[in-house]
């Protein structure tokens, strides 16, 4: 009998008995969106779990990180990094912002400092990195750059849910952070993002931004967009905030296991442990070098062949995406570590749910001939 798929990722899902309750107050509050009961809660609760100061919630992340640029007043050129998703560099664009792809660190595959000063130009405004995989940025050296030539600093934390730096939470570093409740994600909503805040009044303006740019019934006061979470959104956070620490627990455990078994593998490396909290394993990325006894594509179909289901995050880089590579920061030349990386990265299962079994199956692939 053929084995069911297994794909890089699938979403936690609390008991269904226990969102019935939920969904039935929504019914009878007949309140569906616009900031309602649930909307608070969770962000009440994600500001405490998350250890943030304030946290206005986005029904998705890319309309996030489209806001948090508006709310800014962001223009000109933001130096980004190309091993991201799209919508990173995609944000840029919807501003009218020109992206300045500069590489990555080779040990992290996060923005390297060491070359964002050399792309500062006069149009340069804002810094805009990721932590990659969930893994935190060198978020002390990219805020002595912005603070030297007065940048802006937003990070795209789309997969950095509750990750840790130094004791305190990731998300207070830069100016504004965006995080990602898409289904994939470590915290879900189904669909849904938020940017954290550092005092009331940014959120005020970004909680307006989200609404149209109303301030109150018949007042506009910006070209603000409708970024609004729905409240069945919210109430499946205000659920999943019940099960995250143990979703996370089960996912260093998977993490731990792949580490122990691939170390076998010959040509499979996989990036540096990082402490406890400073992950939360939202991905696990191997780098399939050339000592392996296949290429990393002929591994992904390998793989797809005995019905698991891999991804190759990131590639193809931004930076080769058609609406991208004319730009000059673009060329490969100039990214020689992110070019190697969305060569050989391969991001294998790993979500709670995983069943050890498909661990073991996944390494005797990698070890047959």
């Amino acid at each position: 009998m053929p084995h069911k798929p297994v794909f890089v990722t699938q979403p936690y899902l609390p008991p269904l008995e226990d969102f019935i309750p939920l969904l039935k107050e929504i019914w009878d509050s007949k309140t569906l969106t616009n900031c309602g009961p649930f909307h608070q809660r969770l962000e009440q609760g994600l500001c405490e779990y998350l250890g943030v100061p304030y946290i206005s919630l986005f029904t998705n992340a890319t309309i996030a990180l489209v806001s948090a640029l508006q709310a800014l007043r962001v223009t000109g050129e933001v130096i980004t990094t190309p091993y991201t998703f799209v919508a990173t560099a995609h944000s840029l664009m919807w501003n009218g912002i020109k992206p300045v792809f500069v590489d990555v660190e080779p040990g992290s595959l996060n923005l390297d400092p060491a070359k964002i000063e050399a792309a500062i130009t006069p149009q340069t405004t804002a810094i805009m990195p990721i932590h990659c995989y969930g893994r935190p940025c060198n978020v002390e050296e990219i805020q002595r750059i912005a603070d030297i030539y007065n940048l802006r600093v937003i990070y795209d934390a789309a997969h950095a849910f509750g990750v840790r730096h130094r004791g305190a939470s990731v998300l207070n570093h830069g100016d504004l952070s965006v995080l990602s409740f898409h289904a994939t994600k470590v915290f879900n909503t189904f669909e849904g993002g938020a940017i954290i805040c550092p005092d009331a009044k940014t959120k005020r303006r970004i909680d307006n931004l989200k609404n149209f740019g109303f301030v109150d019934e018949t007042t506009v006061i910006a070209p603000g967009i409708n970024g609004k979470m729905s409240e069945f959104n919210a109430a499946l956070g205000v659920l999943q905030l019940q099960h995250v620490d143990k979703a996370i627990e089960l996912r260093r455990a998977i993490d731990k296991s792949y580490r122990e078994r691939l170390a076998a593998v010959p040509g499979i490396h996989c990036l540096d442990a990082c402490a406890e909290s400073s992950t939360n394993h939202s991905y696990f990325p191997i780098l399939v070098r050339p000592e392996h006894r296949c290429s990393r594509d002929a591994l992904y179909h390998k793989l797809k062949a005995h019905n698991i289901h891999p991804r190759r995050y990131f590639y193809p880089l931004v930076s080769d995406f058609p609406m991208y590579r004319g730009l000059p920061s673009a060329h490969r030349d100039n990214l020689p570590v992110a070019t190697a990386a969305a060569d050989q990265v391969l991001c294998l299962p790993i979500y709670p749910d995983l069943d050890p079994e498909v661990i073991e199956r996944i390494v005797a692939i990698m070890l047959a001939d």
